[in-house]
């Protein structure tokens, strides 16, 4: 299938990815809600964790479900900032997920039996490492302004970063914090990736196989329906701690002469667990599952769509 595989799939998810946008921001908020930095002083907090009285002693801001979150955002910031950083998840899913999905194809053509018509599941899921790894590392630059530009809204007004689209983000940390910042976080995002992809992936060939190899349902619409939404399932329960430890990394701002918050992921994962237990990293898995569910849905129906539409050319 060669370029169309890359075509196809970089329709789809930029579709999936717009469509669902304001879910994926409020999951970015609440994975940064209760962030606390064990051997910060004053001088080292982030101004994330700023308050605008310069007591330390205060009681913690309210923890917010995502309903909650959601409604707070539209009201202090207005309807639009549902959106922030959308060009980032544009350029992103132009990357990231065109060549993911576009390399899982290829491999699919390539290990899929001429026979059965399938591909084992093992290797299914070592495509899905491969490809995901691979395109997790050409869209890093894209997931780290995407971070940046949905968690800024939640800064005090005087220290917000007011970045004018993804472009202005990344030309802004290059420049502010070195090139090198664009690939903050890279292994985490390389990890998760090769995590989602498998799981997302090959759970959803997985299972449409076995739905129509049982005559369970036709392809169609509802087998389409009911394997993506199984593979959003896995794919968030999977993915939502290595995206936790991710989004924490990305969004850190490193000024120069002060310490960074996190040495790294693995400071960074015992800082957090430290400071908030197991279950922070979970934290934003409701508005996880519920933008992944809509999110591989409106991949793969969009997918299938494409390639009927293609499947001349």
């Amino acid at each position: 299938m060669g370029v169309k595989g890359f075509v196809e799939g970089g329709v789809a998810s930029i579709v999936a990815g717009c469509s669902t946008h304001p879910l994926d921001l409020i999951k970015v908020r609440l994975q940064l809600q209760g962030e606390t930095l064990a051997a910060a002083t004053p001088h080292h907090l982030r101004p994330a964790l700023a308050f605008s009285s310069a007591s330390l002693h205060l009681s913690p801001p309210q923890r917010l479900g995502p309903i909650s979150l959601g409604l707070r955002i539209v009201h202090s910031e207005g309807v639009t900032a549902l959106f922030s950083g959308v060009s980032a998840t544009v350029l992103r899913q132009s990357l990231y997920s065109t060549t993911r999905m576009g390399l899982y194809d290829m491999f699919k053509q390539r290990w899929t039996d001429p026979e059965t018509k399938n591909m084992r599941l093992s290797k299914k899921i070592a495509a899905g490492l491969i490809a995901g790894g691979i395109g997790a590392a050409v869209g890093n630059p894209a997931d780290v302004a995407m971070v940046r530009m949905q968690a800024d809204g939640r800064l005090p007004r005087a220290q917000r970063r007011h970045y004018k689209g993804v472009f202005d983000a990344i030309t802004r940390i290059s420049k502010q914090e070195g090139v090198g910042s664009l690939w903050r976080g890279s292994s985490l995002t390389v990890n998760r990736a090769m995590i989602v992809t498998a799981s997302q992936l090959a759970t959803y060939d997985q299972i449409k196989e076995a739905v129509l190899e049982k005559a369970i349902m036709e392809d169609g619409m509802g087998t389409h329906v009911t394997a993506s939404f199984a593979a959003g399932v896995v794919a968030a329960v999977a993915s939502n701690p290595v995206d936790v430890i991710k989004t924490r990394v990305m969004n850190m701002k490193v000024e120069a002469g002060s310490r960074a918050p996190y040495n790294g992921a693995v400071d960074c994962l015992m800082k957090t667990v430290k400071g908030e237990g197991l279950k922070a990293l979970y934290k934003g898995f409701l508005p996880t599952v519920s933008r992944q569910g809509p999110f591989t849905v409106v991949l793969f129906v969009t997918l299938e769509q494409v390639r009927k539409l293609l499947k001349e050319f």
